[in-house]
């Protein structure tokens, strides 16, 4: 009987994202319908012998993309949802759509970007070979609660076959190494570099295992009472520049890169280690991941009227996310505009909660090329007062609730270029306005 829903499921599931097609809605959905035939219809499909899982709080679709693109480059095959869902639904879809009628995945590998609270149901059937953790920070307070809750998820479903690919500078997920004997880090090692992004908050100072004090010493840490330490990585950047984009593995691997921070640095770094535990030539890798550019939407070119602009990708409800975006904005040469968009939080839930806004540190734009600061969005006044809580000069701040006054106020005579910081739920509503272009 369960082979017979095992083909319905399948079938369910091709066609469904067939027609998902042509209306935008094929990348969970026919998920959906095939748990609901079947809801452990998962166990009965024969997957490759490689399975890579990568999840984490940011980073997760960029170092996806990226593995797939030396997989590829490789000569491999690949199913991957790379497109679509990262929870159990849109892993079920990349699964069976993908998938004979007879319950076969004829790839080389299954590469899967995992939700990290859906873990617990993925890992359930997917037993990943290699499993990328790119970070743990605060993120989504309304969903996730407190990083350590979803460490705790994490930590408790990871299979101990599982080769854990673990950021050793991330206290919380280098913790995750007690699960398994396992394990490769990746980190940064260059000198005179400071990798914890900067917060309001510091949620370092006690150890995570033991919660006595940690002791901080550069991008080192160690707990005197149990003995947890950053490992020294197997992998690690030696050197890197934030303004020329650029950073060297190993010591001997140059790579350049699109986007000068740190969040980039990390992500090509988790793909390249990926890539040396396949074996696959680090010359090779190095050369194709050099100038990558994602095509994951995290940052567009455009124009409005006749100055050059571009959008930033930042999730709302994760302040690590939109620092990284202000340090990427401050390392650019010259001065320039910044507009920040707050018009919907979430695109999956409703929420008003916009505490995380007073864990983002402002500050870091008060920094000599940005001239001017434009709040916009339905929540702008939230905007404005964690504001005048920071040390950004006031007088330097418009503000409009309509996104499209916000973007008809720049001044067009201005050389300057525009930096626009929002989250996926409210890009639209910037690249959709008559005065933005967008270039390719």
């Amino acid at each position: 009987m369960n082979r017979i829903k095992v083909i319905f499921s399948i079938i369910a599931a091709k066609l469904t994202h067939f027609v998902g097609k042509f209306v935008g809605k094929g990348t969970s959905k026919p998920g959906q319908i095939a748990l609901k035939i079947l809801p452990d219809v998962l166990n009965y499909i024969k997957l490759p012998k490689t399975i890579i899982a990568v999840t984490g709080s940011n980073g997760k679709s960029s170092t996806v993309n990226m593995i797939y693109h030396l997989l590829e480059n490789n000569g491999l095959s690949i199913a991957c949802n790379n497109k679509g869902s990262n929870q159990l639904e849109g892993v079920t879809t990349t699964v069976l759509t993908n998938a004979t009628l007879s319950g076969k995945l004829k790839h080389d590998v299954l590469l899967i970007e995992c939700d990290e609270r859906y873990t617990k149901f993925i890992f359930k059937y997917i037993k990943p070979t290699y499993c990328v953790v790119t970070n743990l920070y605060r993120d989504q307070l309304t969903r996730n609660g407190h990083a350590e809750e979803v460490f705790d998820v994490i930590r408790e479903h990871i299979p101990s076959s599982t080769h854990l690919v673990l950021n050793t500078d991330d206290i919380l997920v280098s913790l995750l190494s007690e699960k398994t004997e396992k394990a490769s880090w990746y980190g940064i090692s260059a000198p005179n570099t400071q990798t914890r992004v900067g917060n309001v908050y510091n949620d370092a100072v006690l150890c995570p295992s033991c919660k006595s004090k940690m002791t901080l010493e550069g991008n080192d840490y160690s707990c005197d009472s149990c003995g947890f330490h950053r490992h020294d990585p197997d992998c690690a950047v030696t050197s890197l520049s934030l303004k020329d984009k650029k950073i060297t593995i190993d010591g001997q691997y140059d790579i350049s890169l699109m986007t000068g921070s740190l969040f980039s640095f990390y992500n090509t770094l988790a793909a390249f280690t990926v890539s040396k535990l396949l074996n696959f030539d680090s010359e090779k890798t190095a050369s194709l991941l050099s100038n990558y550019e994602l095509e994951n939407g995290r940052l567009t070119r455009f124009c409005v009227n006749n100055r050059e602009g571009t959008l930033l990708i930042a999730k709302h409800e994760n302040s690590t996310a939109y620092n990284q975006c202000f340090q990427l904005v401050t390392s650019s040469e010259g001065s320039c505009d910044v507009m920040i968009v707050v018009d919907q939080i979430s695109r999956k839930y409703f929420t008003g909660d916009t505490s995380w806004l007073w864990d983002i540190d402002f500050n870091l734009l008060c920094d000599k090329n940005v001239n001017q600061l434009i709040l916009a969005g339905k929540y702008v006044n939230d905007l404005i007062v964690r504001l005048s809580f920071s040390d950004f000069p006031q007088e330097k701040i418009s503000h409009f609730e309509d996104i499209n006054s916000a973007i008809e106020s720049m001044d067009n005579e201005a050389q300057e270029p525009v930096f626009v910081i929002t989250c996926f739920s409210d890009q639209m509503k910037v690249l959709n306005n008559p005065c933005v272009k967008k270039v390719k």
